[in-house]
């Protein structure tokens, strides 16, 4: 039976009168990969947020290997220790690069933070190999690559630190349909040969069924439906479960139908 890397209970935040969060609990294994799938406003990003430690929860715990990451402890120990435990890969990579840092460059400065006495040279060139990349791309800036390229720096940063999660939020939604095959293929790979456990932020259930064990369901910062992700796909119990199924786009569709379900939950 695999170890439990990470747990959630009991999350909860507000703001104002909006509860983005409301009472979500949810584990990941060692190793496993857990999506977590809603609309926009369904709580599912302000959630991963949370697990990140990017934002702080109202009330609730979040836990890695049974140790409290809601504890807030000063000092920059605390907080480097903190983020080689969860890492996070957003949906625009270009976004989180610094457009005047090389690649090499910025895996180096990541590596010199967290792991100071390491062979960085060796590192930075393992980490470009694992995501599929080589010297050309270690010398460039990031707008001189692809999107796809991009994303596989984003990946090779967050791994460098070496957590026991990844959080990808939304990781392929900006990519082509053939890119995001080659990045969700990569990512299968790198979970197989390393171990990490990944949580997975998305509105698309092709990504969800393609490369997650477990799912869960969100709606107005709630959970509606969660469990493996074959059975809830083939035997959804909740409406909105069923909706989100029925969204996806197929010959034939016709999204006033949609619109006209999604009002009468």
């Amino acid at each position: 039976m695999p170890k439990t890397v990470l747990e959630a209970v009991g999350l909860h935040r507000a703001y104002g009168n909006v509860q983005a969060v409301d009472n979500v609990s949810f584990t990941l294994a060692e190793g496993g990969s857990l999506g977590i799938v809603g609309e926009s406003g369904s709580g599912k990003t302000t959630t991963a947020r949370i697990v990140v430690g990017l934002e702080r929860a109202d009330t609730g715990r979040v836990l890695v290997h049974g140790r409290d990451r809601t504890e807030h402890r000063r000092g920059r120990a605390h907080r480097l220790a903190r983020a080689r435990e969860v890492q996070m890969v957003f949906q625009d990579p270009y976004l989180s690069l610094d457009p005047r840092t090389s690649v090499g460059a910025a895996l180096r400065e990541t590596l010199r933070l967290h792991f100071p006495d390491a062979d960085h040279p060796r590192r930075i060139a393992e980490l470009l190999d694992q995501v599929g990349l080589g010297e050309r791309e270690a010398e460039a800036l990031p707008r001189q690559l692809s999107g796809g390229q991009r994303q596989r720096v984003a990946i090779a940063r967050a791994l460098a630190v070496e957590p026991a999660v990844l959080v990808l939020d939304e990781a392929v939604a900006a990519l082509d349909v053939s890119v995001q095959a080659q990045i969700l293929n990569l990512l299968a790979d790198i979970r197989e040969q390393t171990g990490i456990g990944y949580l997975f932020i998305t509105h698309d259930l092709g990504v969800v069924r393609c490369v997650t064990d477990e799912v869960v369901v969100m709606r107005h910062g709630r959970i509606v439906e969660s469990g493996p992700t074959a059975e809830v796909l083939a035997r959804p119990r909740h409406a909105y479960t069923r909706l989100l199924l029925d969204s996806v786009p197929r010959p034939g569709w016709d999204p006033r139908s949609i619109a006209d379900a999604r009002r009468a939950l």
